[in-house]
């Protein structure tokens, strides 16, 4: 499951094929995940690079480019002589979709680079493209044959959103299944790269402490929130497209949100936790239109500051439509109908321009009977929370409560955090190292598959069909800097509950 020091293997003799090489995704994220698995030695000895471009480069200027942007946004020290080797195997190739014969081409040039390479014909192909792309790359690479396995390994890596809505993640699950098994595909979500997110298994099924007390009988609510201090910047066209529901809510929150919930797998392995996760995602109960209005509540933002920075008003970026509807924020109450989880409501929360940066799981526990302490402040006593934090920090914490020193029973509350940075001395990371690994061995357990994928947008599809038809009715407007609408406090104190205070 992840790049263990216990566990550690280098993984077959392969090529990993970008599409979308020179795009910000490779720059930013793939390029310095790969620098960062070749600092630990975990790249195959017979590796290569290829990227495909859709306008001419030589090798030369993408080598001096992947460079230039792994200096920049690298989590460690580059050393040169290291990067050096790293790219030294990249190759340009010219390919588009819209040219059949480049693919064609393509074919015969990478037949030729593994030869020369030894790579044995291993071959990953990661599509950090626009999701346009994803499916006329894709049928490309199955009309010339190159996802074919023929006794060695061909995988696909297609990066999210996968699909707008149910509808278009169905279609493409399965225009894409005609071309390739399930087990070639890697869906990938960086967020299930943090090894606190991983960690939740372990803090789950490893401790006997907390598993007896995973379910109603002891949780009260369960809040998740995916909180960024950033406004929408240069990305006005795509996010006023996509909104925050549609960006976040099936991906990013679903995941915390299986994981957390998810029954305990027969066995540690990709089918059997996979399995869990989309059981999960598939009874998280569907609402009605008019039920989906009452459970959510959805924001934009106007102009202001988040700290020292001016946030422009959403509707003046560049790129979005001066009348938009489209929600930067959304807060959702979700139900799970299993005998778990019966009765106790999930609460999901994301926006941009907030006031914190902050990715959090927050489990609050019923609260203990206090009738032998009535002389403790109300006030003073804590609610017993379990908070997995994978954003700014990584880490766990609890709060409860304890007697304050002195000769009175005087109670109060206190947080006992373990923070990963505090126990483990790892290198910092992009949070797609284990993935990418992951995907080079051929372990798909932190992979969507395509039935989870849709039990997420089946979910979501009654608050995006109510939110467009209200259109603008219903669309709050808040400060940026805030926590958000203060409508989605009512969203929780209507139930007797309130948000966790983000610090």
């Amino acid at each position: 499951m992840t790049v263990s020091q216990a566990k550690q293997k280098k993984p077959d003799p392969c090529s990993i094929v970008i599409f979308g090489v020179t795009g910000d995704l490779a720059h930013r994220l793939v390029v310095p995940s790969l620098y960062n698995l070749a600092a630990n030695d975990l790249l195959p000895d017979n590796f290569c690079i290829v990227g495909i471009a859709r306008k001419a480069m030589s090798n030369e200027e993408l080598t001096d480019s992947l460079t230039k942007g792994l200096h920049q946004f690298a989590t460690r020290k580059v050393d040169d002589a290291l990067a050096r080797r790293l790219l030294a195997c990249v190759t340009c190739i010219e390919a588009d979709p819209k040219d059949p014969a480049s693919f064609d081409a393509m074919r015969e040039q990478l037949d030729r680079l593994e030869a020369a390479r030894k790579t044995g014909g291993n071959r990953l192909f990661y599509l950090a493209t626009p999701p346009d792309a994803f499916l006329p790359i894709s049928k490309e690479l199955g009309r010339t044959g190159m996802l074919t396995e023929n006794g060695a390994w061909r995988r696909l890596v297609v990066e999210k959103p996968f699909g707008t809505d149910l509808a278009s993640a169905e279609a493409l699950n399965s225009e894409l299944l005609k071309l390739v098994d399930e087990h070639q595909i890697y869906r990938i979500d960086h967020y299930l790269g943090k090894e606190t997110v991983q960690n939740i298994l372990v803090l789950r099924f490893a401790n006997g402490m907390f598993e007896p007390i995973w379910n109603r009988n002891h949780i009260d609510h369960i809040q998740i929130t995916v909180d960024e201090k950033l406004g929408v910047g240069h990305r006005g066209s795509f996010y006023d497209a996509t909104g925050a529901l549609r960006d976040m809510v099936p991906n990013h929150l679903f995941q915390l949100l299986s994981l957390v919930a998810m029954e305990p797998p027969a066995k540690f392995n990709a089918h059997a936790v996979r399995s869990e996760k989309a059981e999960v995602l598939a009874a998280i109960q569907t609402q009605s239109e008019e039920e989906a209005l009452r459970n959510s509540v959805r924001g934009q933002y106007r102009a202001g500051k988040v700290g020292d920075t001016e946030i422009d008003d959403y509707r003046k970026t560049e790129n979005v439509n001066p009348g938009s509807t489209t929600e930067t924020y959304a807060a959702l109450k979700l139900t799970i109908d299993n005998w778990r989880w019966a009765g106790v409501p999930f609460y999901l929360r994301t926006g941009k321009a907030l006031g914190i940066k902050r990715t959090e799981i927050a489990i609050k526990f019923k609260q203990a009977p206090f009738a032998m302490f009535r002389d403790t402040p109300v006030e003073r006593l804590s609610q017993n929370f379990l908070i997995i934090s994978t954003e700014p920090t990584e880490g766990i914490a609890l709060q409860f409560n304890t007697k304050v020193p002195g000769p009175a029973i005087d109670i109060d509350g206190v947080e006992m955090k373990f923070r990963y940075k505090d126990y483990f001395q790892a290198e910092p990371s992009t949070g797609y190292e284990t993935l990418i690994y992951d995907c080079m061995i051929g372990d798909n357990i932190l992979f969507q598959r395509a039935d989870g994928v849709e039990a997420g947008w089946q979910a979501v599809q009654p608050f995006l069909d109510a939110w467009k038809k209200a259109g603008g009715k219903g669309l709050k407007v808040y400060e940026p800097g805030s926590e958000g609408p203060e409508e989605a406090s009512e969203l929780l104190e209507r139930d007797g509950r309130n948000w966790r205070k983000l610090t």
